[in-house]
């Protein structure tokens, strides 16, 4: 590569970088160049762009747009998942998984969700959870009609949204339970004796691929 193709390139992913605060790291080492340019396409339908990139040229892109986090994760053949400003974590994170069950060679490394860095247990939870649509839509209904917290959760980012989630699920649940016991207890017939009951809490319940840089033909 000419030295002025790899100034093209680091510059525009450190431009990348600065603008992106999710993506998600993967080692794409044994993919054929077929099923590359088939996640590639799976992952634009949800808003995010799949770069095979040379380690070199993104550590120096890296350090320029002051991305360290990003650093420990560049070890071996690199592929990288960009999102967009809209893009979807959730489902990215879901054909990622996908894409590692079926082809049995992709490999998430880690990543940076929403400025904070994430690894490939982490991106493997993110995976597990319902669509972002529904996700929100779940949120609703859990809340409730409290509307401020609801738009507070809304401009949260997704880990701090979805842990504010279950936490809420299980106080409603722990609450619809108490009042279940409290209406039996009422429907009881009436004794004479008292009988005292202990209280107890609850656990918390083809060919392999070469790099290729984004751009290239």
């Amino acid at each position: 590569m000419l030295r002025s193709d790899k100034e093209r390139v680091v510059a525009e992913l450190t431009e990348r970088l600065k603008t992106t605060d999710t993506l998600i790291v993967a080692d794409y080492r044994g993919l054929t160049m077929t099923q590359i340019d088939e996640l590639r396409g799976e992952l634009l339908k949800h808003g995010a762009r799949f770069a095979v990139v040379k380690n070199t040229l993104t550590r120096r892109a890296a350090e320029a747009a002051g991305a360290d986090m990003l650093l420990g994760l560049l070890e071996g053949p690199t592929a990288i998942a960009f999102l967009e400003a809209d893009g979807d974590p959730v489902a990215v994170a879901k054909a990622l998984a996908d894409a590692a069950r079926t082809t049995r060679v992709l490999a998430v490394r880690g990543g940076i969700l929403e400025g904070s860095e994430v690894s490939p247990e982490d991106v493997a939870n993110l995976a597990k959870l319902p669509p972002t649509d529904v996700l929100r839509a779940q949120l609703v209904g859990a809340l409730a009609g409290s509307l401020t917290t609801v738009v507070g959760l809304f401009a949260a980012p997704m880990r701090d949204l979805v842990g504010v989630l279950q936490a809420r699920i299980d106080q409603l649940e722990a609450q619809g339970g108490g009042a279940v016991e409290e209406e039996r207890q009422e429907d009881e017939p009436q004794t004479e004796e008292t009988e005292e009951t202990e209280e107890t809490e609850s656990e918390p319940a083809e060919e392999e691929a070469e790099p290729v840089e984004e751009g290239e033909s």
